[in-house]
């Protein structure tokens, strides 16, 4: 297989205007190219072709203790690909008015969050490693720390979406 052929089409998700109150819905598991080979296999992941943005930042988390858990936010204008590359663990996604886990334990796929989506990462086996492919650069105004101000701002989102 070539490396043009392992590259999946553009992705079906979309890109979320900023401030947008995010939806379960839009939330995605995406598969990521996989190149095997005897060797070990390859999975790479390119901005604005798999993922609907550009990559402005990528950070990761290791050695996260049992019974710990990360996140517990949600972002004004961040959308983010979260990827296990090692281990598993749960990501417990939440747009103010529903919520829904999804496990991740495979190297080959992420989850897409779009922005104003509340997230929680818990349940880390020994040794996960998790990345985040983020389309910002960090700022820490662009964060909902708060979930009851999050859950505010989500439904007054809502609101303004169905009276236009």
């Amino acid at each position: 297989m070539t490396d043009e052929e392992s590259r999946p089409q553009r992705t079906p998700c979309s890109p979320r205007a900023p401030g947008r109150p995010g939806r379960l819905d839009d939330c995605r598991v995406i598969e990521l190219p996989r190149i095997q080979d005897a060797r070990g296999n390859l999975s790479f992941v390119e901005g604005g072709r798999h993922i609907p943005f550009d990559i402005r930042r990528v950070y990761y988390l290791y050695d996260v203790p049992g019974g710990e858990s990360r996140g517990g936010h949600a972002h004004r204008r961040v959308q983010q690909l979260i990827i296990a590359m090692s281990g598993s663990f749960a990501v417990v996604l939440d747009d103010g008015s529903r919520r829904r886990t999804v496990r991740l334990c495979r190297s080959f796929f992420g989850l897409y969050i779009p922005t104003m989506v509340w997230r929680e990462l818990v349940d880390f086996s020994s040794g996960a490693v998790c990345a985040v492919l983020a389309s910002e650069f960090y700022d820490g105004s662009d964060y909902y720390r708060d979930y009851q101000e999050f859950r505010r701002a989500a439904s007054t989102l809502r609101g303004k979406k169905r009276s236009r």
